[in-house]
Parts: C-alpha cells; structure tokens; sequence
C-alpha cells in the first residue's frame, strides 16, 4: 500500500456512504493518532484499538433525525506524491473555523487548532469537516 492515509480516510467514507455502524482498519501509530483527533473533535462515537489482531475499530456518528453521517467530506491534503508543509501562519482554517485540518508535527499529530495554540508547523495531512 503506497498512502496508508488516504486508505484510512477512504474506508471511513466507504463505510458511511453504506450506512455502517462500526469501520474495521488496520492501525499504525498514525492512524490510531488520526482517530483520537476524530474522537475528541466529536466526528466519531468511540473507537477502540485491538492490539492482539492490530486493527482499529471505530463507531461512526450519524445525525439522529436526518440520518446523515457526521462527517460531511475527509479530504486528503498531503500525498506521497506531493508533500504540503505549511508553517503555523499558514495553517488553513477549513470552513472558516467549521471544520479541522490534521497536522503532523514535530510533536506529533494534531490538529490546526492545537497547531496554533502551541505555535508549530507541520505536514498538512487532510481535512474533515
């Protein structure tokens, strides 16, 4: 697998589109770090990490009265292809604020916001919104 990211982001919306409850995904420390910033910005229900069978499961969130899932798009920003770094007064704001963009940095992956409180750049790796 040459974009382990994009795969990731690919089977969460797979999943939604099918109306899924929960996604399986192999995990790395990325993607289980991607997950966390899913959960804590409130885009997904729970997840878990299965060590033993190194998978990540997760619980995705839709609207209760619509039905609609939570999450509207993930877009894949950096690509093996074509890296984006950007400093930190040139993170994007992604829907004016609305929506996250995930950042590798040199102390780990965040988001934009936590990004700009701390004062660092990185590796622009999607948005979700």
């Amino acid at each position: 697998m040459t974009d382990p990211i994009a795969d990731f982001l690919t089977r969460i919306r797979n999943a939604q589109m099918a109306k899924h409850k929960v996604v399986e995904i192999p995990a790395s420390n990325m993607k289980k770090s991607m997950t966390k910033i899913l959960f804590d910005n409130g885009y997904i229900l729970n997840y878990k990490f299965e060590d033993e069978q190194n998978i990540i499961k997760i619980a995705l969130k839709y609207n209760q009265q619509t039905k609609e899932p939570v999450i509207k798009n993930l877009e894949r920003v950096s690509r093996p292809g074509l890296r984006q770094y950007k400093g930190v007064e040139e993170l994007p704001r992604v829907l004016n604020g609305l929506g996250i963009a995930i950042v590798s940095t040199s102390q780990g992956v965040m988001s934009d916001k936590e990004a700009r409180a701390k004062n660092v750049g990185g590796e622009v790796l999607c948005y979700i919104y």
